[in-house]
């Protein structure tokens, strides 16, 4: 069976630094460890902007979302403390995907870096992008030196159908010569204007107390 994701996005410049990343990291994440079915949950901190954190929960699948431990602790169960924190942050995404591409790679441990791409595309180009993506995008950047690991993911029913996350040693790897050159091949160039609700994030591995 596929693996499965769940990334969530948070703007949390209007709620309380300490608190968001102790919300996060004593009662959110641990919660989400104890479901059975979660794997590595790992915390991202944006490079271009540090009040925007991406959170990363590895699934055995995606119907994991759907157990009775999880529905416990989320949706119309959140916590008092869950509920305080998220109504003073911006959510940016929240995606829950299968991955397509490969379908049971998990995450690498310890990486330094996190590049998340999530996206929509205009329905006439959908099959265009879909093979640009399998055969040419991620195959040329999964070769770039300091990528770990790329992979893609769908969520049929969220804002945004595709996610891509590219785990690097560190976020200078997007900015390297091999980098660009695997990224601005005159197909990608095709494609890039139909890109809709695009989402880049570069991030870098949040490190408490840092």
């Amino acid at each position: 069976m596929a693996k499965g994701i769940l990334a969530v996005g948070f703007d949390y410049t209007n709620a309380h630094a300490d608190e968001f990343h102790d919300w996060y990291d004593l009662e959110h994440v641990p919660e989400r460890e104890r479901v059975p079915g979660f794997g590595t949950c790992e915390r991202w901190i944006s490079v271009a902007n540090p009040k925007h954190a991406v959170a990363t929960y590895e699934l055995d699948s995606l119907d994991v979302l759907q157990s009775d431990p999880y529905k416990a602790i989320a949706y119309g169960n959140l916590s008092v403390w869950s509920k305080r924190v998220t109504a003073m942050c911006e959510r940016l995404m929240r995606f829950d995907g299968t991955q397509t591409l490969p379908g049971d790679a998990v995450a690498p441990a310890k990486c330094g870096a996190l590049l998340v791409n999530a996206m929509n595309v205009d329905p006439e180009h959908e099959a265009e992008f879909n093979d640009w993506y399998d055969n040419e995008h991620i195959p040329a950047l999964s070769k770039v030196p300091g990528t770990v690991c790329a992979r893609r993911f769908k969520d049929m029913q969220g804002t945004r159908r595709y996610l891509a996350l590219y785990h690097l040693e560190s976020p200078e790897v997007t900015m390297s010569d091999a980098w660009k050159t695997g990224a601005g091949t005159p197909w990608s160039a095709k494609l890039r204007p139909h890109f809709r609700d695009h989402l880049r994030l570069l991030c870098k591995r949040y490190v408490r107390g840092q």
